[in-house]
């Protein structure tokens, strides 16, 4: 909840092992909210495997404390074809009490910070509409508001629109030096 006081917790690059723990706090979403498009929650195999494919190339992080993982942020390929390598998708997700406690900004800087290392000029978030909360979130880190896609989705009953805001990580070089994958390069 926004206003509660900030909590010890670490950061750390996640592991297989934390499908279940990562499922825990993405299952609801999928179950009773908009905030993701999926429809049918995975199995901790599939959640996985998705980690795996993620921290391949791209940063996935955990915050934990003494209760077990709190939180977690990844940050992926916009799009496939080559010309669009320079840019990244973040996704976050909070355990429920620990939101509004600095958990959700530590890990936005840290994927920041990995994005950068690796030459990534732009992160993306996208999210579902309205969610002041969410919306709010981001434009405190920086992210710019681009545009809405009216009735992008239809989840639990509703047609659901989704926010695309920007994030500038570095200078617009030309020509860019291809990125650097995190799995291989920067840890």
């Amino acid at each position: 909840m926004a206003g509660q006081e900030t909590i010890s917790f670490s950061i750390r690059d996640a592991a297989e092992s934390d499908a279940a723990s990562i499922l825990d706090i993405y299952a609801p979403h999928v179950l009773d909210g908009a905030v993701t498009f999926e429809t049918e929650v995975p199995t901790v195999q599939e959640m996985a495997s998705r980690i795996r494919a993620v921290s391949a190339d791209y940063p996935y992080f955990t915050a934990e404390d003494g209760t077990g993982v709190i939180g977690y942020a990844y940050a992926g390929r916009v799009r496939s074809r080559d010309a669009y390598q320079w840019s990244a998708e973040l996704s976050i997700y909070v355990r429920e009490d620990s939101r509004g406690r600095g958990v959700g900004g530590a890990l936005v800087r840290r994927i920041i910070g990995a994005l950068k290392t690796m030459g990534v000029k732009t992160l993306y978030a996208v999210i579902t509409s309205p969610n002041p909360q969410s919306e709010a979130f981001h434009e405190r880190l920086g992210f710019k508001r681009l545009c809405v896609f009216e009735r992008m989705g239809y989840k639990q009953g509703l047609w659901r629109d989704v926010l695309w805001a920007a994030l500038a990580l570095g200078e617009y070089d030309t020509p860019p030096e291809p990125i650097r994958p995190y799995g291989r390069t920067t840890r």
